[in-house]
């Protein structure tokens, strides 16, 4: 075994033990919620007036998304998590927060708002009877409020976020756009986790890049950053990193490819980590897996190295999850790093 693969055995076995001896400090946690719906069947034949299948749906599920989805992969990881978002009053909000408090999450700092809808994305999925085993997505039509909520809103949940960030080890933001991070509540938010010394990991949107400034570590899809580099007329993924750390402040910047891998950027250097997921079945979740993870490791005072390795096999079992709304456990990452760590003593011989 060379300098390399003992060092990631060692990492490997390290993260092993994290899952097993959590410090339980606080993740606090704030962000979007959205409802996932799935409808899946079968698409055996086209509509008789338009060139589109016609899903005769066999089974449908739904589950927490977003920062929800987030909030569950750290309590199922060991990691008590002080949740802040909102949702409206209806069924699909009531969906989330009955799925969130039977599993164990606080649901205290999560405000249910009148005459709102709670953002769902519905997802169709078909295959053909008898021929094929996979399904493939159809259609995603989305739903929610047209009108944002009232700032005083925001406000207060990034009030209360800002107590909570005294009894805590990370800050994580999952921005989506919608209203419950605003630009001066994320400046206050990372400022303050700053001075405390706290590891901030921020997912945003594209469109919101100036609420992540001064961030640990910013979360993008490979398709993003290649769609910054192109607006920005950069010649290469590497430069167009680089420029977006230094614009930003950030400390690091982890873009996932799925099957591709993922790349870690940093001002100085880059760290490629491939994936390892033998069968991909799906990738819905990617971000939410990367965030958990690099939060209890960085939570728990790990390097950014050993929080990305643990961020790429967290990815790498929502690759391989039968289901979309699966989210990430404590056994099936302990038994994935298990796998991983087999698969080296094999090569080794």
């Amino acid at each position: 075994m060379d300098a390399d693969e003992n060092l990631r055995s060692k990492t490997l076995k390290k993260l092993g033990n994290l899952l097993d001896n959590t410090n339980h400090s606080r993740v606090t946690l704030i962000g979007d919620i959205m409802l996932d719906r799935y409808h899946h069947g079968f698409a055996n034949n086209l509509t008789s007036t338009a060139p589109v299948p016609v899903l005769k749906i066999t089974d449908s599920e739904e589950s927490p998304g977003a920062a929800a989805h987030i909030a569950l992969s750290l309590n199922s990881l060991g990691m008590p998590v002080d949740f802040f978002s909102c949702v409206g009053k209806d069924a699909e909000g009531s969906s989330i927060l009955s799925k969130l408090s039977d599993t164990g999450v606080d649901i205290s700092n999560i405000i249910k708002i009148d005459d709102h809808k709670t953002l769902t994305k519905i997802r169709f999925y078909g295959s053909r009877e008898s021929l094929l085993k996979n399904s493939q997505i159809l259609l995603q039509a989305d739903r929610g409020s047209l009108n944002p909520f009232s700032p005083d809103i925001s406000s207060k949940l990034v009030s209360e976020a800002l107590k909570s960030l005294e009894e805590s080890c990370v800050l994580v933001i999952s921005d989506y756009d919608k209203g419950v991070v605003s630009s001066e509540g994320a400046i206050k938010l990372i400022e303050k986790a700053k001075n405390n010394n706290i590891p901030i990991i921020l997912d945003p949107k594209l469109t919101g890049l100036e609420k992540s400034r001064g961030a640990t570590i910013v979360l993008f899809e490979i398709r993003g950053l290649a769609l910054l580099q192109r607006r920005l007329d950069l010649k290469d993924s590497k430069e167009t990193a680089r420029h977006l750390i230094d614009n930003y402040g950030w400390g690091s910047l982890l873009v996932l490819g799925g099957i591709e891998g993922m790349t870690l950027y940093s001002k100085d250097d880059d760290t490629f980590f491939p994936c390892n997921a033998t069968s991909p079945e799906q990738q819905i979740g990617l971000h939410d897996a990367a965030a958990a993870a690099l939060a209890i490791s960085l939570g728990n005072g790990l390097s950014l190295i050993e929080s990305v390795t643990l961020a790429s096999a967290a990815c790498d079992c929502i690759l391989s999850a039968v289901a979309s709304k699966e989210f990430i456990s404590k056994d099936s990452l302990s038994l994935w790093l298990d796998d991983l760590s087999w698969r080296m003593q094999i090569s080794e011989r």
